[in-house]
């Protein structure tokens, strides 16, 4: 059953009002559920980004977790808006992907689409499902409404597939998924894709830079060294001690990381 935590995850910052908008509709409908904000700072439009945030964060949240995710450049179409329940949690957002990889086909056990209108603020903005749809079913879900009454049931949901290193003559090819505030370089490496390497003599190419071995911590290596490590998220990050690798090596999301055996000094 849902609890009365609700965590908010968008792409909206915090420079305007609609973070606190969203806020006060689901307080309004149930006052003594606590809100936990997950990040508004998600890139403006970018599902895939949002999508690996709210995947970081649900394992450590308590069961019946109500999450609400609004990354939705597809606002006011003809796309569904949904809630998906897994055996822990409930999630809320627009059937674009944005939560696919949080409520992963395995752990799924209801889709329902957000279609109660009684549920709702009226009347509904056409830019702004955030507060009318998805904060308010939050609100109306924390306070005991029963998942059912949010509306029908679905069979499908849109999917995102977490891109996957390739090989490539010998090598292996991977891209950065996430750049954080530190400038730390989030790659879509995660352990086993990289179990046949030597941790010890692996090496990463970025454009130009090379990257030699996974060190275990940041603290591993000297102040404005480069080095690659797993970061908290399972994930080979390429780090720069009290730096930014973002801004060392010139990195954008999406730029590629090829991993190898052999060492090219």
């Amino acid at each position: 059953m849902p609890s009365r935590i609700v965590t908010l995850l968008t792409d909206f910052g915090l420079a305007d009002p609609y973070v606190g908008i969203m806020k006060g509709v689901i307080l309004s409908r149930a006052p003594e559920a606590v809100i936990v904000d997950l990040t508004h700072e998600v890139p403006p439009q970018q599902i895939m980004l949002g999508a690996l945030a709210l995947r970081s964060a649900v394992e450590f949240f308590p069961p019946g977790t109500i999450h609400v995710a609004v990354v939705d450049p597809g606002v006011g179409s003809q796309r569904h808006a949904l809630a998906v329940a897994t055996h822990r949690h409930v999630f809320l957002g627009p059937d674009n992907g944005l939560l696919a990889l949080a409520a992963p086909p395995n752990e799924r056990q209801e889709i329902r689409r957000l279609e109660n209108a009684r549920l709702f603020c009226q009347p509904v903005s056409a830019t702004f499902h955030g507060r009318d749809i998805f904060a308010a079913v939050a609100g109306h879900l924390a306070a005991g409404t029963a998942l059912a009454e949010v509306g029908p049931r679905s069979d499908t949901m849109v999917e995102l597939e977490f891109p996957a290193p390739q090989r490539r003559h010998g090598e292996l090819v991977g891209t950065i998924v996430y750049i954080d505030r530190f400038g730390n370089l989030v790659t879509n490496f995660d352990v086993p894709s990289l179990a046949a390497f030597d941790k010890g003599r692996v090496c990463f190419r970025l454009k130009n830079s090379w990257v030699y071995g996974i060190v275990p911590t940041y603290a591993s290596l000297p102040v404005g060294g480069v080095g690659a490590l797993f970061g908290s998220w399972g994930l080979l990050e390429i780090a720069v001690r009290n730096g930014s690798a973002a801004t060392v090596l010139q990195a954008r999301i999406g730029d590629e990381v090829v991993a190898t055996q052999e060492k090219r000094r």
